[in-house]
């Protein structure tokens, strides 16, 4: 059944238009309650980023929740991968985030954890989708929920992040910039750093509820690349607004995204023998980091785009080490979901241990060249992608590009565009390929 609210990322849109409105968090806190009251007691941890409309929301769903008779306990502005952990801690039901990740202030969502610190079940989502939709009852007065504030979240996420690298690791002697987005991580990132050693410098940590994402961040690593060569640091890590991504850029600036990461961090775990199964990356993960892995006999496989799938894919498989180019990898050695600091202590650590910088560890992995052309289509029900035609150039595509290249056609899932990718080893064949396969599309499918 479709969701009416919940997309592949909880939910989320602009602020003050419908669902991302004061009205609707305080029905969807109540929502919330009850489905949870349907297994019993129930008891959240809620959290946020830094934008300016986290302090509405947090108090809608707030009394959303206290008159469905939920406790509430307030975590105050933390990374989202901090609440899966501290709802798991806390041994809460439920952790709700509302953030809109790398999105600009003006936007706003709601995500939510299970007790277990992973993401809801469909049958949750549906529940509490149809809850939104039913006459809202407060509970008996003696039944409402009561509201607390912990005051040492920051702290307690602060050691879990550093228990993640062995008790023995120091990164003194290293120069690290940090670029926290103006977001979630603005406190606790710096100190997980300058805890475990580090000389560690800080741009985009001055939040001021309007600032979140803007020109800083993963997202945007030019102030990131600029400050790391100004400062002759080792390395700079951008985080986004709510911390669970991360990017890279080496001593030079380069920039660094997470299909570079990952390999880093697969190759550690390969050669340490600890590397349980293989990869999992996605549909638009680079082809080198496929064809790295290979050369070293490790399995990688590809999900859909987003995290919930690369997830799907490490549950199934029993993996534990997964991502994608947008810098949300996922350890499952250390978290149950995508955390930017876990990871990029990871790839500190190995980096120390190996002796090697940030670029000389990246040159094991070549990236390949890659077209990505989007064609605007006349949407007429059936998918465009299943006609015939299409699908044997698309065939005759790949058998040109032979092993060292792949083709991807996919649907945009915001607006309708048919996303054309080609990537290979060949730069010339992967433009010209990708030209003539969006030319094609153009003339079946375009608009006219």
């Amino acid at each position: 059944m479709e969701k009416r609210y919940f997309g592949t990322d909880g939910i989320r849109g602009l602020v003050g238009t419908h669902p991302i409105t004061p009205e609707f968090m305080l029905r969807l806190g109540w929502a919330t309650g009850m489905a949870f009251k349907h297994h019993g007691q129930c008891r959240v941890v809620i959290g946020k980023d830094t934008r300016i409309s986290g302090y509405m929301f947090e108090s809608a769903l707030e009394a959303g929740l206290s008159a469905a008779g939920a406790q509430v306990q307030l975590l105050g502005p933390m990374p989202t991968p901090a609440i899966a952990y501290l709802t798991r801690t806390f041994k809460a039901d439920a952790g709700i985030v509302i953030s809109a990740s790398h999105n600009p202030h003006y936007d706003n969502g709601i995500k939510f954890f299970s007790a277990q610190g992973t993401k809801l079940p469909d049958t949750l989502e549906h529940e509490i989708e149809r809850l939104v939709d039913t006459p809202m009852q407060v509970v008996e007065s003696g039944e409402l929920g009561k509201v607390a504030r912990i005051e040492d979240a920051s702290g307690r996420y602060i050691e879990f992040c550093k228990s993640s690298v062995p008790t023995s690791t120091s990164f003194k002697g290293m120069k690290i910039v940090l670029d926290c987005a103006n977001g979630a991580t603005y406190k606790v990132a710096p100190s997980v750093f300058s805890e475990l050693g580090a000389e560690v410098s800080v741009i985009g940590a001055s939040p001021d509820g309007l600032n979140i994402n803007a020109g800083v961040g993963s997202t945007h690593l030019a102030a990131l690349s600029k400050a790391v060569v100004e400062r002759q640091a080792d390395l700079g890590i951008a985080f986004d607004g709510d911390g669970d991504r991360v990017m890279m850029v080496d001593h030079l600036g380069n920039e660094v995204d997470g299909d570079e990461l990952l390999y880093i961090m697969a190759l550690d775990l390969y050669e340490r023998g600890l590397l349980e199964g293989g990869v999992a990356g996605t549909l638009m993960t680079n082809l080198g980091l496929e064809l790295a892995l290979r050369e070293r006999d490790i399995p990688f496989v590809r999900a859909k785009v987003g995290d919930r799938y690369v997830m799907a894919e490490l549950h199934q498989r029993g993996w534990q080490l997964g991502g994608e180019s947008s810098g949300h990898l996922v350890c499952l050695r250390h978290t149950t979901t995508g955390d930017g600091i876990i990871a990029a202590l990871q790839v500190v650590r190995a980096l120390r241990m190996s002796g090697k910088s940030l670029a000389h560890a990246c040159k094991g992995m070549s990236k390949c060249p890659q077209k990505l052309i989007n064609v605007r289509y006349q949407s007429s029900g059936a998918s465009p992608l299943e006609a015939p035609e299409l699908q044997a150039a698309v065939a005759a595509a790949e058998a040109r590009l032979g092993d060292s290249g792949r083709v991807l056609l996919r649907l945009s899932g915001t607006e309708p565009l048919i996303r054309v990718m080609v990537e290979g080893q060949n730069p010339k064949q992967v433009t010209s390929e990708a030209e003539a396969l969006a030319e094609q599309v153009q003339k079946m499918f375009g608009e006219r």
